[in-house]
């Protein structure tokens, strides 16, 4: 059994919040090849470790669709197709989507209203978009390329234990 709560995590800069999470992610998906399990529980101890997030979860690609997948926060948009919305550009472009104001960004797609910032990366295994994970925070400004690195080498944990 794995806590998905880290003791302080909200106390730690984020170079040190993102190593500990990089730790905590092998943990917990050390010898478990499953794609669903392993996203899910990094949905759950991003949620609950990200200081100032309201929703945290991932969007699979099928078709030329995203359709969502493991997450944690409140209900979401089911399906984004490819281009729209921070997630749908972040899945055409094959690029981090850092919004400091979603409510600024061309076609923005609002599953929640609270939500004010988004940061959104590309899953790829080798040359192959696998899907997005998306993050949002209820506060302006909140993502940066602290976090793009931090959520990339998460990524990295979650794709080298894909099967």
């Amino acid at each position: 059994m794995h806590e998905t709560s880290l003791t302080d995590s909200h106390s730690l800069g984020p170079t040190e919040l993102y190593a500990l999470l990089q730790q905590h992610l092998r943990a917990i998906t050390q010898d478990e090849p499953d794609w669903i399990a392993n996203t899910a529980n990094c949905a759950a101890l991003l949620y609950h470790n990200l200081p100032q997030i309201n929703w945290a979860g991932f969007y699979f690609l099928q078709g030329n669709e995203l359709v969502l997948g493991p997450f944690q926060g409140r209900p979401a948009c089911v399906r984004i197709p490819v281009g729209k919305g921070v997630c749908g550009t972040a899945a055409q472009t094959l690029a981090v989507q850092i919004v400091p104001n979603v409510h600024q960004f061309p076609g923005h797609i609002a599953c929640d209203s609270a939500s004010n910032s988004e940061i959104v990366l590309p899953i790829c295994s080798g040359q192959k978009l696998l899907g997005v994970l998306d993050i949002d925070s209820p506060q302006f400004e909140r993502f940066n390329q602290l976090d793009a690195t931090g959520l990339q080498s998460l990524i990295d944990i979650l794709v080298e234990t894909r099967q």
